[in-house]
């Protein structure tokens, strides 16, 4: 007994207070469990994407747009709670309304340029015979508004709870935002494709929607709301480039569809591989921002001894988290009766993909959230874009080339 004060000093100069680290675990745990779930609608609707050509384009982007905005919805009242001005009221003047209100008009914004930015890359790398930018922004805007609507309850509900029960929000908004971010957008989506098809209502919603979008956008860029000016004017560029980034993502897979084909089981895995990368980038994003606002770590090109304690902490959870991704991948698909690579083969496949993800994750969140704060912007805003963002189309890259590297095709 007389060892373990001496055991949890060693682990916590490792990687951080162990009781964090808990928090972290079982929220990524759930955040894979839960991407199972998304992985198998993902296998489901695959005739869905081969009647709507370019609509898997605007997959991974949109699930990715919903982890973008709420996660920074909660990295921004994780700070707002670690410096004292977080108030939970339905105030619209409050940090907590501003920021509620900001999510709303990127929700609808964002939703209507990434259905151009999917459209354009769709036929840039040649998906033929797509369908239009009106359909995509219907299945967009309808899609992502119905999945952030709970989103946007579940990251209050967390922040609320973070302040009375003491929870740290760093370590639990980007993975649980990531989860429900995969459970809900894809479902949503689908049930949005039902509007299309229609030949006097599709193009009529879809102009309705493109007009509200654009004034919520208007009205949020100039709102006398100081907070709510500052994140959306903030949001839009880094949200635009994320959406493009995030797009190439669903390129890429496309563009191995065989294998994904052969082993259906893999689609399964994807969704927690993308969102298990992104949510580890969004821990350790989140939590530099926090220090960063209170002066615990400098902003310098190479970490301080507190920022590595936090790389290592985030580094050390990536190995459990993807070792159950790859096992959970193999036995949920084989319950759905898809066909799997084998459970050696598969969690080769995670392993191999999971460190060339994670070592461009943590390079990406450590001076995303750097160069943010240095430049004068704010890194709860930033950070958590640029990384998830990064990260869909550098871990679709790094899973398909393990596939390939591996010879699971």
């Amino acid at each position: 007994m007389s060892r373990m004060p001496h055991v949890r000093r060693r682990l916590d100069a490792l990687g951080g207070d162990l009781g964090g680290a808990r928090q972290s675990l079982v929220a990524l745990c759930l955040n894979s469990s839960t991407s199972f779930i998304a992985g198998g609608v993902l296998a489901a609707i695959t005739g869905t994407f081969e009647r709507y050509p370019g609509l898997l384009v605007l997959v991974p982007a949109a699930i990715g747009l919903r982890g973008n905005i709420f996660s920074t919805l909660g990295t921004r009242l994780s700070t707002a709670i670690h410096t004292g001005t977080f108030r939970f009221t339905g105030r619209r003047d409050t940090v907590l309304g501003q920021n509620v209100l900001a999510a709303i008009v990127l929700t609808m914004a964002i939703s209507i340029v990434l259905s151009v930015v999917a459209k354009v890359i769709a036929v840039a790398f040649g998906v033929s015979h797509t369908i239009g930018v009106g359909d995509l922004a219907v299945v967009s805007v309808t899609g992502g508004l119905l999945a952030s609507v709970l989103v946007l309850i579940a990251t209050v509900g967390m922040a609320g709870g973070a302040v009375r029960y003491g929870w740290d929000l760093d370590n639990v908004s980007a993975p649980i935002v990531s989860t429900l971010g995969d459970v809900l957008t894809l479902p949503a989506l689908w049930l949005a494709t039902g509007l299309l098809g229609f030949h006097f209502l599709t193009p009529t919603l879809a102009v309705v929607l493109a007009v509200a979008s654009f004034a919520a956008l208007i009205v949020g860029w100039r709102s006398e709301l100081t907070e709510l000016r500052r994140i959306v004017r903030e949001s839009v560029p880094i949200l635009t480039v994320a959406c493009a980034i995030s797009a190439m993502a669903g390129i890429t897979v496309e563009k191995q569809l065989t294998s994904f084909a052969q082993y259906p089981a893999l689609l399964v895995l994807l969704p927690a591989f993308l969102s298990s990368a992104g949510a580890l980038g969004g821990i350790l994003s989140s939590r530099l921002a926090s220090k960063l606002h209170l002066g615990l770590v400098s902003p310098e090109g190479v970490p301080s001894r507190e920022a590595w304690r936090d790389i290592r902490r985030v580094a050390i959870l990536a190995v459990p988290t993807f070792l159950f991704n790859g096992i959970g991948a193999h036995y949920v698909g084989l319950a759905l009766g898809q066909e799997s690579p084998g459970l050696g083969r598969m969690v080769l496949v995670t392993a191999v993909g999971g460190v060339v993800a994670v070592a461009f994750v943590l390079a990406v969140a450590y001076y995303g959230t750097v160069a943010a704060f240095r430049l004068g912007v704010d890194p709860d805003t930033y950070g958590i874009p640029v990384v998830t963002s990064s990260v869909d189309f550098a871990g679709a890259f790094a899973l398909v080339l393990a596939i390939v590297a591996l010879g699971v095709s």
